[in-house]
């Protein structure tokens, strides 16, 4: 039970190696019971990086449920069990934009939908990028293979003077925001947060 919440009955509806469909019978505060349904997430990452000149790095991709494609940060699933989240930040930044960094920073953890999901995303800064070399390269499908690779000013992007077509998702933001904060003074950090159990065992 949480601040007089109390889940009665939780109901798994759907199952894939990403995400779980539940719906929880809920007992509120004053006693009145309702249904909520939500996604239970294995977890993403994002991530800021910047060039010597403070360009931030965005991919534009095709996202099916919007029906058309959107300006983002580099980012991809926790789906790789055991990975620390700073390795997963480091792929997602090598299989997206063929970029490394030598220095990851955290910026956040933040929940970029919690009122339909339990998704958190650990946002990173990198810096001291340098390209992936050409036979190193991951192979795009999909979705991916369209996708193109744009570095804007940071500052004029997160002010929205440079526009990009759309008002950018929650990690965009939170991650351009965070970084202007906190460009001069983030540490180091390779941190890990819990991935529930449950939703591990079907990504292994």
């Amino acid at each position: 039970m949480t601040e007089g919440y109390e889940v009665l009955k939780s109901t798994e509806r759907l199952r894939n190696r990403v995400f779980a469909i539940v719906t929880d019978e809920l007992r509120m505060p004053d006693g009145s019971v309702a249904e909520r349904d939500y996604m239970r997430h294995v977890g993403s990452v994002g991530v800021v990086a910047l060039d010597d000149a403070d360009r931030v790095v965005l991919v534009r991709q095709y996202r099916h449920p919007l029906g058309g494609t959107i300006w983002e940060l580099p980012a991809g699933l926790i789906d790789v069990p055991g990975e620390p989240l700073v390795d997963a930040a480091a792929r997602e930044l090598a299989e997206e934009v063929d970029l490394c960094a030598g220095r990851y920073d955290l910026l956040a953890d933040a929940n970029p939908s919690p009122g339909c999901s339990d998704e958190v995303i650990r946002l990173f800064l990198a810096r001291d990028l340098s390209e992936v070399p050409a036979g190193e390269r991951h192979s795009r499908t999909h979705e991916e293979a369209g996708m193109t690779v744009e570095s804007a000013d940071l500052t004029m992007v997160a002010a929205n003077l440079i526009p990009l077509d759309d008002t950018g998702t929650a990690k965009q933001v939170l991650g351009l925001i965070d970084a202007l904060e906190d460009l001069d003074d983030v540490q180091a950090v390779h941190a890990n947060f819990d991935i529930p159990d449950e939703i591990l065992a079907e990504v292994g």
